[in-house]
């Protein structure tokens, strides 16, 4: 098993995220995310793996990798669609420094599940707040 890592380019929170992978999955089901890059470890990442989101420089939540599919861009280049499991499951905050594309990211260096009740209390927080506790060392 493998996971990757990716920066998510756009919600400054979890919830803009779901919001966002709601609306696609409405839109064009399964819910997928379209990458450039095609993982040359595929196997691995369906194997049980999982995409974790870094969201405002804290990875934040990850969901399962169910399939890859291949496409292509509308000019012809290769793509690979990474084909994901609805849940975003919390996962213990770290902070993160950008990066370009994703990364893989071994199960031993990937941070633990957070209990949902946890999760929820963290997600009520302000934005700004949650980044200073966190900076801070608290959260």
């Amino acid at each position: 098993m493998l996971n990757l890592i990716k920066l998510s380019v756009g919600p400054r929170d979890v919830a803009e995220l779901r919001r966002a992978q709601a609306r696609r999955l409405g839109e064009d089901p399964p819910l997928r995310h379209w990458t450039r890059m095609i993982p040359k470890r595929g196997a691995e990442l369906v194997d049980g793996g999982s995409i974790y989101w870094v969201v405002a420089g804290f990875v934040r939540v990850r969901q399962r990798i169910l399939a890859i599919e291949a496409g292509q861009e509308p000019d012809g280049r290769a793509r690979a669609g990474l084909v994901l499991a609805p849940e975003l499951v919390p996962v213990e905050a770290r902070a993160t420094r950008p990066f370009q594309g994703w990364r893989y990211l071994l199960p031993d260096a990937a941070p633990p599940d957070l209990p949902a009740a946890e999760a929820e209390g963290l997600d009520a927080l302000p934005p700004k707040l949650r980044r200073e506790l966190r900076e801070l060392g608290l959260i």
